[in-house]
């Protein structure tokens, strides 16, 4: 396992993050606990979950699984997620930010966060107050470090403008979504958190599963498969006509060359030199034997020119609707 700096900190990560999004739901306490055990045997050291992942159930599990080892781990969650119906029961307010924290660390089972993510922008929100906040987190000793995700390239910067203006360390990590399919965070998140020393920790890199090579073009899913069951997140972001005719020329190129599609996608996600680690998110023990799979598949420029051939740099797969989870800010109609 390769250890790497996150961003600046002092602080080393795995290579491979564990996502714990299925824990205590489609993922049983008995298998997410297999899986987590199988990932500290391989020396991933780096494990996410988040508030709102089955209920706040991820992570009493996740607590659970790493309470024997703890200092081991660098345990990310997640806050900004609504868990009420309160007006103020999500967001970056400082109120529902410090609530959200203390709520975590009770479900986790820990005195302290090592990286606690705004896990989606508040558009209407200011910045200022989610530092801030974050600040006084960081002093109070629950949380080491601050980090967001889902943000766009100018927010990130931003922020660690106001974290810098405020005399504290800025984010320590940024966790964009990155995948074959949707490439766009080459254009100006990587290059933004490359030269603002914030690490790049990315999601997704299989696209929810199109690029497992398990879906067709034309061809119902499986019942039993994440689009089988019509997952809304699969739906509202990947699910498209061109993501799946992509996938299908991936797959038959991993096949030709002696490799698997999931491990090839993975792969592709991995080579980039300014990813700092990639977020694998099993659902069953034989999903996270793949993501770990990807680590010893080889890479070559013929690899690397194959993929930029499906899709351009900085590109996605399609021009279908945009995910509801990073809207297009730059049109405001005037009627």
């Amino acid at each position: 396992m390769d250890y790497r700096y996150l961003g600046r900190s002092g602080l080393k990560v795995s290579e491979l993050c564990l996502g714990t999004m299925m824990f205590g739901g489609a993922t049983d306490e008995a298998e997410s606990g297999r899986i987590i055990a199988a990932a500290r045997d391989r020396g991933v050291n780096f494990i996410d979950t988040a508030d709102i992942y089955n209920g706040g159930e991820s992570e009493r599990v996740v607590g659970r699984a790493i309470s024997a080892e703890r200092n081991h781990w660098v345990l990310a969650t997640k806050v900004g997620n609504p868990m009420g119906s309160g007006p103020n029961q999500s967001g970056m307010s400082r109120k529902w930010i410090r609530e959200a924290t203390h709520g975590s660390l009770r479900r986790l089972g820990t005195d302290f966060i090592d990286i606690l993510y705004m896990h989606k922008a508040d558009f209407n929100a200011p910045l200022e107050e989610m530092v801030l906040a974050f600040a006084e987190l960081i002093r109070e000793g629950k949380i080491g470090y601050f980090a967001v995700s889902n943000f766009k390239a100018w927010r990130l910067a931003e922020t660690a403008r106001i974290a810098r203006d405020a005399g504290i360390t800025g984010p320590v990590a940024s966790q964009p979504l990155y995948n074959l399919v949707n490439r766009e965070a080459e254009v100006e998140h990587f290059p933004a958190a490359a030269h603002l020393g914030v690490g790049t920790v990315c999601y997704s890199p299989l696209a929810r599963g199109i690029l497992t090579g398990k879906y067709r073009p034309g061809v119902a899913p499986d019942a039993t498969t994440r689009a089988g069951r019509a997952d809304p997140r699969m739906l509202e972001a990947e699910w498209r006509p061109e993501s799946l005719e992509l996938a299908a020329k991936l797959a038959d190129y991993a096949v030709s060359t002696g490799r698997h599609p999931a491990h090839l996608a993975q792969a592709w996600v991995m080579r980039n030199r300014l990813v700092t680690s990639t977020l694998v998110g099993p659902r069953t023990f034989a999903q996270w034997e793949d993501g770990l799979a990807a680590l010893d598949t080889p890479w070559s420029a013929e690899d690397e020119a194959f993929c930029d051939a499906l899709v351009s740099p900085g590109k996605g797969s399609s021009l279908g609707p945009v995910d509801p989870h990073h809207p297009i800010e730059g049109r405001i109609a005037r009627l």
